[in-house]
Parts: C-alpha cells; sequence; structure tokens
C-alpha cells in the first residue's frame, strides 16, 4: 500500500517498529481513542494555522479543507467506536507532538516553516502506520484506515509544498532536522501506548 506513495516513504526517517505495530494490536480500543484524538487535534492545528496567517491565501485555502477532512476523520473514529462500545474519554497525549514542537523556531517566516514541516512528518508518520496495521486488522477497521490513506498522503503533501512556497529557499536542511528527531521518537521506547508512540518499554 505504501509503495503507492514512494515520495512519503522517503520522507520519513524510519519504518515503524515491528513491537509498536504488536503492541497497536493488543491495545486496538486505545488506538482507536487516540487516533480520534489525532484527528481532532489534527483539525485543531489547521485551524490555528488559518487563524494566525490570514494573509496567505494558499494555506487558508488547503487547511480549510484540511481541517473539514480531519473532522469528518473525527466523526467516523467515533462512529466505529460507538459500534463497539468503546467510549471516548480524556488522554494524555504522547511525547510525539510535543518533542517535534519544542524545536519550532520563534521568528517569522521560520516560525512558519517549521510549523508546516512538522505537520508533514505527522501526516507522512500517521498514513504509515495506518498502513502497517492495515494487514492486521478486522475488516471494518482495515477498510477505514485504507480510505484514510489517500487523504493522509495528500494532507503530508499540502504541508511541505505549502512549507517549501513560504520558505522562499531550499528546506533540505531543516527537514532533515526534523527527520532524526523523528526517528528518534518513534524508535525509542515509550511507556504508554500512543498512534505515534514509540515501542514500548521492556518491563
Amino acid at each position: 500500500m505504501l509503495t503507492d506513495y514512494p515520495e512519503l516513504v522517503a520522507f520519513l526517517p524510519c519504518e515503524s517498529p515491528k513491537e509498536w505495530v504488536q503492541w497497536a494490536l493488543e491495545n486496538e480500543n486505545l488506538l482507536l481513542i487516540d487516533h480520534a484524538h489525532c484527528e481532532k487535534k489534527a483539525a485543531s492545528t489547521a485551524m490555528n494555522l488559518m487563524y494566525r496567517y490570514v494573509d496567505r491565501e494558499n494555506l487558508l485555502h488547503k487547511m480549510s479543507q484540511l481541517a473539514r477532512e480531519e473532522l469528518l476523520h473525527f466523526e467516523q473514529v467515533l462512529k466505529i467506536m460507538r459500534n463497539r462500545g468503546v467510549e471516548y474519554g480524556h488522554l494524555e497525549a504522547s511525547r510525539y507532538a510535543s518533542g517535534l514542537r519544542q524545536h519550532i523556531r520563534t521568528h517569522e517566516p521560520a516560525k512558519l516553516i517549521d510549523t508546516l514541516i512538522i505537520g508533514a512528518f505527522v501526516e507522512a508518520r500517521s498514513c504509515e502506520r495506518f498502513a502497517v496495521l492495515i494487514p492486521h486488522l478486522d475488516d471494518e477497521v482495515a477498510k477505514f484506515y485504507k480510505s484514510l490513506l489517500k487523504s493522509e498522503a495528500r494532507h503530508f503533501e499540502d504541508y511541505l509544498s505549502l512549507a517549501e512556497e513560504y520558505a522562499g529557499e531550499p528546506i533540505d536542511e531543516r527537514v532533515q532536522f526534523f527527520r532524526e528527531i523523528e526517528r528518534q521518537l518513534i524508535t525509542e521506547p515509550d511507556v504508554e501506548f500512543r498512534v505515534h508512540s514509540g515501542p514500548p518499554k521492556a518491563a
């Protein structure tokens, strides 16, 4: 499935650890709950960018579309959860997003560029994780995750193209900087399972 998105695969620094995949399958309810949170956060991120950068026409257009799609995905996850009797509740966020965002530069346009690059990594990793889980999931969730791949890959492309557009200069060095941080966050062990956690910490 990921072979249909070679640019996305090349963008990510590594594959998800097999230990994380097994962890996800052992915590499918938690996977769905955190997935719902991720979709809601993704919509919120897009909306925040729209409020902060009102003079960026292409950003406004793409983030508006992205926010609508993420909220639709949020509703779709909730429907699956409701059908399975899984209750949606509060979860502490994983260290993934905060681990990336703590390196955002504070001056503009660097702040915008870093935020967009991080958005590209979040969407690309989400797409990759859905893809590696699909062969192991039941038909309902597998079909749903397969339906998400195209939009998640497009969101990755939108974030990256906006970063390139507004940087006005090559962003390769900055992408490589965040790629190394993303690799660490994905491969280093975590205590709690999340959609974007690392593998489980050994007992």
